[in-house]
């Protein structure tokens, strides 16, 4: 039998071969845990997210921690798997953590609430907007951004403003995929439209040609994609080999950098909506922190949206231990709800007793040929 003394020697010399920081019991540190995709077609975002909290854990620790506390940030590589989560989930609240956080993905997410809130452990900033995740209200689970549901509103709108009708869907056939689904559905269904045709690809593929054939076929004005950044740059250079010539619209969780990555010289005109300030505008104070912070990082960190949105949860995070009495897993969760309207450098946060969304912000970019991303 696996004890729980025998558990935690394997996973100290687990980490300490894999370089990894061991879990350590709340003490004299505050731990916080993290399951994400460190490898694999979607490991930009996991590695993204976390170099952009790490970033503003270091400051926060370098300046004294919270409380006199240092915080440590684990992490485990789930491959954005739902099992491969559940598993790492399991572990990592073996040891205590003070909270979840920064969770990538929905059918993750999804997948390890549960386990979160049977362990009565907050479940910060997952990297995801399903309703499923919100409502109905969990009093464990606290979100930094905005919805799928207001993502897919703003790109309907802007779709239909421009007078484009016949609007299409290429979405993961998942958890994540069908909420996003449902948003457009929802969006498209208050102008008594719906989609003209819609296709799916699996989690963690790029086996995209059926969708290919299947959408281009339809001839739609525009594309709305709601999959990870391999799967959508993969349908995009397809599609438009086929002789697709309208317009690609992406929700935040793609990957907006790793996206322009993949796709080079072929990301142009792509449009993706942010939930986060944009990382390359110096117009809100939190970016020219956040910039500030990546240049004294050096080469490891990079700045883009997903790397900002680790930041910001981090920075939000940060914020609500600092109003709990103590470091403690109640004290984090009332000291969030005792937050109300909050300005952190100019991207607002609002937390209650009864909402645990932090932020409805939404806006768009587009993407150029030259890797740039223009808000």
């Amino acid at each position: 039998m696996l004890t729980r003394r025998t558990f935690h020697r394997v996973a100290v010399g687990a980490a300490a071969l894999l370089g990894v920081p061991a879990l350590r019991a709340q003490g004299e540190r505050i731990v916080l845990a993290q399951s994400a995709p460190f490898t694999g077609p979607a490991a930009q975002l996991g590695i993204q997210f976390h170099q952009g909290a790490k970033l503003y854990f270091e400051h926060l620790n370098a300046q004294g921690g919270v409380h006199r506390r240092a915080i440590d940030l684990v992490r485990q590589d789930d491959g954005y798997e739902p099992d491969r989560c559940v598993e790492n989930t399991r572990k990592l609240l073996a040891d205590d953590p003070l909270a979840l956080f920064g969770y990538i993905g929905t059918p993750t997410s999804v997948a390890a609430l549960p386990l979160a809130t049977a362990a009565r452990t907050p479940f910060f900033a997952p990297f995801t907007g399903a309703m499923a995740l919100r409502q109905p209200l969990n009093r464990y689970a606290f979100h930094v951004r905005a919805s799928y549901n207001d993502e897919t509103a703003l790109i309907v709108k802007q779709l239909t403003s421009l007078g484009l009708k016949k609007i299409a869907v290429f979405y993961q056939n998942d958890a994540y995929g069908k909420a996003g689904l449902e948003g457009v559905e929802l969006a498209l269904g208050a102008q008594n439209m719906k989609p003209v045709a819609q296709a799916t690809v699996e989690r963690n593929s790029v086996q995209v040609a059926a969708a290919v054939k299947a959408l281009v076929a339809t001839q739609p004005d525009g594309i709305v994609q709601i999959g990870a950044y391999k799967a959508c740059a993969a349908f995009i250079r397809s599609a438009r080999a086929a002789g697709f010539g309208g317009t690609f619209f992406n929700v935040s969780f793609v990957g907006t950098q790793a996206l322009a990555d993949e796709l080079g010289k072929e990301a142009a005109g792509v449009v993706v909506s942010q939930v986060m300030p944009s990382p390359y505008s110096a117009a809100r104070p939190v970016t020219r922190e956040f910039l500030e912070a990546v240049k004294k990082g050096g080469s490891d960190y990079q700045a883009n949206f997903s790397s900002m949105e680790g930041y910001l949860a981090a920075k939000v995070l940060a914020e609500g231990l600092k109003r709990g009495a103590k470091p403690s897993r109640e004290g984090l969760m009332s000291g969030l709800e005792s937050m109300g309207n909050e300005s952190f450098g100019g991207f607002n946060v609002s937390f209650s007793a009864s909402d645990h969304v932090a932020s409805k912000f939404v806006e768009l970019s587009m993407l150029t040929g030259d890797g740039r991303v223009r808000t």
